[in-house]
């Protein structure tokens, strides 16, 4: 695939220009929650623009490159889901205001964007160099799915080393404003909790890119496609978040189909490997059949997760209402007799 730097630039520069105007002019002093109503309404156009995109990129590069770009953009939107517990665990802790969480998800994860876009030339430099890298990449994707399995759902968010030295240098204030990311208190400027957790939002997603960016490079090394499939996958992260609310807690098996789908590119990208190096019997396989399994796998897990919820509902809890004794003695109006003290 032959991307010309003139389309990488006016690229970038959409993409720049949809989270600016996202959270510059739509949100821009909007003091009202996030209603699930609202989430669904931009979801909707974000994962619309990604279609949109893909569809483009079938039309100027035909079905193989829109396959490898449509099964990056849902594997990164699939792993994205079990992230988003992880912000709302950080939300909490810094008790970031309802009608803030916006602003504060939405510049996370520009700073994630362009961390990731790092983390992205550094792998296709590698990749294009070194054919062993699909080892690494395949046995680093099987072991994360093995702990996935192993280890379950984790509550805990641990402070990186970048949110460690920010807490501890920069000046920061103990109130927030608005939603400024700077203040000023007793004639010096600081940063207010606000930038905090920008800064916890954008560097922990960048810890997720360790497990998502060797996974895309497994169903396609087109450093165009990989970008691409990430932006439109973060962008539409924020209305994510706010669409799905509790709901990531009703899907248990998520981890255990990411598992499997990251136990899956693994394996493909092993079989690339030493079919790189003259393995006759390493089969490739092909994006259609990545594409079925990776949606397949996703439906399952929603759909038995949604049916173990269900089932949980339908019991109700565990210890049934009290009711009044049967045998309680009658008064002459017929009502049974109370008991004071």
């Amino acid at each position: 695939m032959s991307v010309s730097p003139l389309v990488w630039t006016l690229t970038i520069a959409g993409i720049l220009v949809i989270i600016a105007t996202d959270l510059f002019l739509i949100h821009r002093n909007d003091t009202r929650e996030f209603s699930t109503r609202r989430a669904a309404f931009w979801s909707t156009i974000y994962i619309g623009l990604a279609v949109v995109f893909g569809i483009g990129v079938w039309i100027f590069s035909g079905a193989q490159y829109a396959g490898e770009y449509f099964g990056g953009f849902v594997t990164e939107k699939s792993l994205s889901v079990d992230n988003l517990f992880v912000f709302m665990v950080i939300l909490t802790r810094f008790a970031v205001p309802k009608h803030a969480q916006h602003t504060v998800l939405m510049a996370g994860i520009v700073i994630a964007l362009v961390l990731r876009g790092l983390f992205i030339a550094v792998g296709a430099a590698a990749i294009s160099t070194f054919t062993w890298v699909f080892f690494i990449f395949g046995v680093f994707l099987l072991w994360t799915a093995y702990g996935m399995v192993r280890s379950g759902d984790d509550d805990e968010v641990n402070e990186n080393a970048l949110l460690r030295w920010s807490k501890r240098v920069i000046p920061t204030s103990d109130e927030y404003d608005g939603t400024k990311f700077v203040t000023r208190q007793n004639g010096a400027r600081m940063l207010t909790p606000m930038a905090i957790v920008m800064i916890a939002i954008g560097s922990t997603d960048v810890l997720f890119a360790v497990d998502s960016i060797p996974a895309i490079f497994g169903l396609t090394t087109e450093p165009y496609l990989v970008f691409t499939a990430n932006a439109f996958a973060l962008m539409g992260l924020v209305q994510l978040y706010f669409l799905l609310g509790g709901l990531t807690d009703r899907l248990v098996y998520l981890s255990h189909g990411l598992a499997f789908i990251l136990g899956f590119i693994g394996v493909k990208l092993i079989l690339h490997a030493l079919h790189e190096y003259g393995a006759a019997w390493a089969p490739e396989v092909p994006i259609w059949l990545s594409l079925s399994v990776i949606a397949g796998t996703l439906v399952a897990t929603t759909v038995a997760s949604l049916a173990v919820g269900r089932k949980a509902d339908d019991q109700g809890p565990g210890e049934p209402p009290r009711e009044a004794p049967v045998d309680a003695p009658a008064d002459e109006t017929g009502t049974a007799a109370t008991r004071e003290g």
